[in-house]
């Protein structure tokens, strides 16, 4: 499977997540938890106007911003997630309307229960998409936008821009109370978006001390495709040299750097140790 290939199914993947938090879990029970989406909720409690509707004709408009800013490739891939969000969400509310008009309820009256499955489904789905490339649109576009140039987490940028959404739902639906649910759904998806995001990207320094670093640092070099800086050092003790390896290296690749060390030299000293951010080839891109 191409990489292109992949990378749409991951958004398929992300966009269900998002629609049945969406639909199922925030519309029948009148949250509001940020968004295009969450505007578009406004619209339907407001008006009744579908939901769909809304969010893609919204949407369209941010499109062309996101055209001039992240280019053809991610304007292309929000403009086809954003459409089929727009039809999975009618077919979704089609089949949810019940005879009377209004959408069937899955967890019955347990708004808070609605309100923690819509933040962890939408959050979820948000986070996959954009390790995607791709977006949902609305303040996505926003935050996606931004991030290229700035070293500010997506979750903290979209959180401040839904903050406002969110409490205009109180002269909407004329509910406090659902008013302060919508905000932790929308506490609950940005954490679930940071820390899907963030655990994918998270990244370890390995110190090693070994009599056989140059095996340790060839068998890193070609096995992981991680470069190894050597070190010059001295025991203090001894007042002997010592040769130390710095290696960075992406989290999920931990495990297989400590199976050449302990393959190698069970002896060796190693010290790992989590690092905030790592920036250059291979890792993350230096922003302004």
């Amino acid at each position: 499977m191409s990489s292109l290939m992949k990378d749409y199914t991951l958004m398929l993947v992300g966009i269900a997540f998002y629609v049945i938090g969406y639909t199922c879990f925030m519309l029948p029970y009148e949250i509001v938890s940020g968004g295009m989406g969450g505007v578009a909720a406004l619209i339907f409690y407001a008006t009744g106007f579908p939901a769909q509707y809304s969010y893609f004709l919204i949407n369209c408009i941010l499109l062309a911003i996101a055209f001039y800013v992240m280019g053809w490739r991610y304007t292309t891939r929000t403009l086809a997630a954003t459409a089929i969000i727009s039809i999975a969400i009618g077919f979704a509310q089609d089949f949810l309307t019940q005879d009377d008009g209004t959408l069937t309820r899955i967890v019955g009256d347990e708004i808070f229960m609605a309100c923690v499955l819509s933040g962890c489904f939408e959050g979820l789905g948000l986070a996959i998409v954009f390790q995607a490339g791709g977006s949902t649109g609305g303040t996505d576009i926003i935050a996606s936008c931004v991030n290229k140039h700035r070293d500010i987490q997506l979750g903290r940028i979209m959180l401040f821009i839904d903050i406002f959404i969110v409490f205009s739902s109180y002269f909407v639906v004329g509910d406090f109370q659902k008013t302060l649910v919508g905000f932790i759904c929308l506490f609950i998806s940005m954490s679930m978006l940071d820390y899907v995001l963030n655990s994918a990207n998270q990244s370890v320094q390995f110190t090693i001390i070994s009599e056989h670093y140059e095996e340790i640092a060839n068998a890193v070099a070609k096995k992981v495709e991680r470069g190894v800086t050597v070190l010059n050092g001295e025991g203090w003790y001894s007042k002997e040299p010592r040769s130390v390896l710095l290696v960075l290296a992406k989290k999920r690749e931990k495990q297989r750097i400590m199976r050449i060390v302990r393959k190698l030299d069970q002896r060796a000293f190693v010290s790992v140790s989590n690092v905030e951010g790592v920036f250059g080839e291979g890792f993350d891109k230096i922003k302004h």
